[in-house]
């Protein structure tokens, strides 16, 4: 079965030559946020410039790497890597309080069990226990929690920074979005394959022609940067720290599932255990490096499936190179800092686009799933708990309230633990023990 997959791939790789191909790659890493979560963090966190960068600098590497290696030699998906939103407002509180030691203790740890787990094979044996109903209810909430940042970002970020929803901000972020959606949908050729891209150029053009692009804030950034081993200081323990960091790596390593079950579905194969075994672990692996060097952990990015979907590029060529630039913008500080002067309307207009389509692959998952009242509940009171609680999280205290926030941490759960409760348990009572994928 390896064998066809890998046939069928290469005849998608050659129908792109090396300069497509490094447009392809390009496209990939605008829509990523590969390059937002770190400049994201280190802002709302009130890093130093030193600190921002090595931030910076880590995520790109590690997550190049990870890229790299898993698209060649892991699950073998055309799937790019990157730091997961999921820790974003961990890592947010841990600067804000001087615990960064203990947050990157708990990471190392966390990724430590699970790269644990996945090399005994004990992951895949729980793995198996997912169903569709799971899966499909994550990647369609990763869809739905893309809508509030896509959101924020095409009218200009929140109300109180100037030019939120003013007439330029929605002419730039309309401009871009309708270029997607009619070259995705209509165009032919290179116009259908690089619609992303060809809507970043103009809309780049365009903001830069309305003073909305400045160059001069790439001045206080190095040409050049190694990150830092421990940047932060050597790691501390904090029980209740590590917990909500091991919570938020469990449902990271549930979205990464539904991910591969996504690109699976997307290129019509089969999804082995051997590819999720090698797959998560290699995740971990670069959530490990990433911790050491002061990064957060990084996972398979759903994203990114919305461009293939949009473009029909399927290919694995582009994300190797996808993963080679990363790494590049990681040693070049400039170049990255670069990428993030593209202007908020642009990134939410290209984003838009991608998070729909990351709903209907949800909904495409879940179709496969048994259409019972079992599932139904399952699947339809984990989307309602994980819409509604974020909104009443500010009035819990702690680490709870950074908890209850996270729409796709509280759907993740509701589903895992309504499955437990409503289906492996009754079938454990009736001797069953049968496989849920199967029946369920």
């Amino acid at each position: 079965m390896n064998n066809v997959q890998d046939k069928s791939s290469a005849l998608t790789d050659n129908t792109l030559h090396w300069g497509q191909t490094f447009l392809v790659s390009i496209q990939h890493i605008f829509v990523s946020n590969v390059w937002l979560d770190p400049i994201f963090v280190a802002s709302s966190a009130g890093l130093s410039l030193t600190l921002s960068t090595n931030l910076v600098n880590a995520i790109f590497i590690a997550s190049g790497l990870v890229t790299l290696i898993q698209a060649t030699k892991l699950v073998r998906l055309p799937i790019v890597q990157g730091p997961s939103a999921a820790f974003d407002a961990l890592m947010i509180n841990a600067g804000k309080t001087g615990m960064f030691p203990a947050a990157g203790g708990s990471i190392l740890l966390s990724a430590l069990l699970v790269f644990g787990l996945s090399v005994t094979g004990l992951l895949t044996k729980l793995v198996k226990k997912l169903t569709f109903a799971i899966t499909g209810t994550v990647i369609f909430l990763v869809g739905v929690s893309l809508a509030g940042f896509t959101l924020s970002e095409f009218l200009g970020g929140s109300p109180s920074v100037s030019g939120f929803a003013s007439p330029k901000t929605l002419f730039l972020a309309t401009v871009t979005t309708s270029i997607v959606l009619i070259l995705s949908l209509f165009g032919k050729g290179i116009w259908h394959k690089f619609s992303f891209l060809i809507a970043l150029v103009v809309g780049d053009t365009l903001a830069g022609f309305t003073g909305m692009i400045k160059l001069s804030d790439l001045g206080s950034k190095p040409l050049f940067g190694l990150p830092h081993l421990l940047p932060y200081g050597d790691f501390s323990f904090d029980w209740s720290i590590f917990l909500t960091f091991f919570v938020a790596y469990s449902v990271a390593v549930i979205e990464a599932l539904g991910v591969y079950e996504a690109s699976a579905s997307v290129l019509n194969i089969k999804l082995d255990q051997k590819r999720i075994r090698n797959g998560i672990a290699g995740e971990a692996a670069g959530s490990i490096l990433s911790s050491l060097i002061g990064g957060f952990p990084t996972t398979a990015f759903a994203q990114n499936l919305g461009v293939m979907k949009l473009t029909g590029v399927h290919s694995r060529k582009p994300i190797l190179l996808t993963g080679i630039l990363l790494i590049i913008l990681g040693f070049i500080p400039k170049l990255g800092a670069f990428l993030s002067l593209t202007p908020s309307p642009i990134i939410g207009g290209m984003f838009l686009p991608a998070a729909a389509t990351l709903v209907t692959t949800g909904i495409s998952i879940l179709k496969k799933s048994r259409n019972n009242d079992t599932n139904n509940l399952i699947i339809g009171l984990s989307i309602i708990l994980a819409i509604a609680i974020p909104a009443y999280a500010s009035g819990f205290p702690g680490s709870l309230k950074t908890l209850l926030s996270n729409n796709i941490l509280i759907g993740a759960i509701t589903a895992v633990f309504l499955h437990i409760c409503l289906i492996s348990i009754p079938n454990i009572f009736r001797g069953g023990f049968r496989h849920d994928r199967n029946i369920n």
